[in-house]
């Protein structure tokens, strides 16, 4: 490959990333329940059990997910997000149909399979986006997971500040922007987003890190842009527009990076002849290399043939580090230590983000919406922090990437002891911190997957792993909060309930506290199981650079 054509593919390449990164901008809509469920609580009269089991179907749509995966390994990119772009159009519209009473309220099961509906459909454009991603960036996989991840909570944020900025918070046209919007981001992000050939070049590899360090840059404005508009607000309308249009250029600047490598590309077409010239010396090279290598083969005597043999048919299983098929995956004690951590740290943490706005009216606070937003703006500095010094460090030291994992477990209980304890601006600092922790668990688990396990079938190992969304939103959302919350509640006349007062949730923070202790426990194990792994991981970059960049100079 010549270095014009590398560079025109790396352009490509990064365009595909732009377009990444705009779909997990949008794609964080399963977390923006709090949002709008009030209102339909209080249009279908439900009881809280009832309003949060409407929660977990929603998050049982990622339990589909599964479809998402099998579906990566056969059919292109392109299909699947065409997939999760009308399922979400479908899920979400219909429930802006009713909010915004279009049409009459539907059965509490119908409501339940578009609530679904909606939270399958991004299912299929984290897939379509995680997997094309990790396989073209396949020596930053910290970084990509970082921002790509970061995105999606900061898209919480971008949907909910938008929504206060041009329709005051009205739910019925939040809604309106959750079905428009995500379609209309997927149907442009099918005509960049592929898989590009990788390039084994030391330039672009140290041009995949400055570019990364822009996105991240890029990223970290906009979540301060959010954070100073929640802190601040604003009444007034012009302000209000012009918050949305600079927020809007803000998302479209990482357009530079492509359109830079473009240039580039264009610029070095001078050069290509030179390359051309060079490229048999090093066929010549790759030649006679292969040629010692068989020759070297013949002199072996057969007994070490017979030996190779026999250590192959030894070898059944694949080692934690190397390709593992889904079957063999599951057989694995590493992944079941992996996925009821990751259960502890995402079930919690759903748990609060469904539950925010009955959370938040149960300590005294009538607009839940900064809450919504601080758990969303939070998350993202969680994930983008937790990606680029996971990276950082395992490159540096070696260090294994599930003592993030354990790091955060820790954290997150000490901030459900804190929300129990009902202390002054509880909230505040619950949100900040169940936002950090759940980010870093989403950032740095997705390439803990790929690292122990392979890419080969990431697509579906990435959403069996998500399968905890639902059971862990069932099990701490649905019935732990939805019980205990019933259980102290008081009636409401015309059917449903309330609760007013730190009692309301504070069994629910003991017990999420304790489960977050136990997640640390595991991950603590897992950290000490693939510290191996990760020191081998270490080893083979830090050899590998030497002889690449001298090969590279030649």
């Amino acid at each position: 490959m010549g270095i014009r054509e590398a560079y025109t593919f790396s352009a490509w390449k990064w365009l595909g990333f732009v377009s990444a990164v705009w779909v997990q901008a949008i794609s964080g809509n399963n977390y923006t329940f709090s949002n709008y469920s009030d209102a339909i609580k209080t249009l279908m009269n439900l009881t809280q059990l009832q309003l949060n089991n409407l929660s977990v179907a929603k998050d049982v749509g990622k339990a589909f997910g599964l479809l998402a995966g099998l579906a990566s390994d056969r059919l292109p990119t392109s299909v699947i997000l065409l997939i999760g772009a009308i399922e979400g159009l479908l899920g979400y519209g219909v429930q802006w149909l009713v909010v915004s009473r279009k049409i009459q309220p539907l059965p509490y099961w119908q409501m339940c399979i578009f609530l679904c509906m909606g939270g399958n459909s991004t299912t299929w454009m984290n897939t379509a986006v995680l997997v094309t991603c990790m396989r073209n960036f396949r020596r930053n996989r910290g970084p990509v997971s970082g921002i790509l991840k970061g995105y999606v909570g900061l898209s919480t944020a971008i949907f909910t500040d938008l929504c206060t900025a041009l329709f005051s918070d009205d739910p019925a046209k939040f809604l309106i922007m959750l079905a428009v919007i995500p379609f209309a981001v997927c149907l442009a992000a099918i005509f960049f987003l592929r898989e590009i050939p990788q390039s084994a070049s030391v330039a672009l590899e140290k041009e995949e890190a400055r570019y990364f360090t822009i996105f991240n840059v890029v990223a970290v404005v906009v979540a301060v842009y959010l954070l100073t508009y929640d802190l601040i607000g604003s009444t007034n309308q012009v302000l209000s527009l012009v918050f949305a249009i600079v927020l809007l250029i803000l998302l479209a600047s990482p357009l530079a990076v492509p359109v830079y490598s473009f240039l580039k590309s264009c610029r070095l077409l001078g050069f290509e002849p030179d390359m051309e010239r060079q490229e048999p010396l090093l066929k010549q090279e790759i030649n006679a290399t292969a040629a010692e290598k068989k020759e070297a083969m013949n002199e072996e005597p057969p007994v070490v043939a017979a030996e190779e043999v026999v250590a192959v048919l030894e070898k059944v299983r694949p080692v934690i580090g190397e390709e593992h098929t889904i079957s063999e995956t599951l057989q694995t004690w590493d992944f079941w230590l992996l996925f009821v951590s990751f259960l502890c740290g995402v079930g919690t943490g759903l748990a609060v983000i469904n539950n925010m706005a009955q959370i938040g009216l149960a300590l005294g606070h009538a607009d839940v919406s900064i809450f919504v937003s601080l758990i969303s703006i939070w998350g993202f500095f969680g994930r983008i922090i937790s990606g680029s010094a996971s990276e950082y460090f395992l490159k540096r030291a070696g260090t294994p990437r599930p003592v993030w994992n354990a790091a955060s477990q820790i954290l997150m209980a000490a901030g459900f002891i804190i929300m129990a304890l009902a202390m002054p601006g509880c909230l505040y600092i619950g949100s900040i911190v169940v936002g950090i922790c759940y980010g870093v668990r989403l950032a740095v688990t997705v390439p803990i997957a790929s690292e122990l396990f392979g890419l080969k079938y990431y697509g579906l190992l990435y959403n069996i792993l998500i399968l905890n969304l639902p059971i862990g939103s069932f099990l701490f959302s649905g019935l732990l909060a939805g019980y205990l919350y019933d259980a102290q509640a008081t009636p409401t006349p015309g059917g449903g309930n309330t609760c007013v007062g730190a009692h309301c949730y504070r069994l629910v923070f003991i017990v999420m506290a304790i489960a977050s202790v136990i997640g640390f426990g595991l991950d603590v194990l897992l950290t000490i199981r693939t510290k191996h792994i990760y020191t081998k991981i270490f080893s083979s970059r830090r050899s590998k650079k030497p002889s690449t960049a001298s090969n590279d100079q030649q």
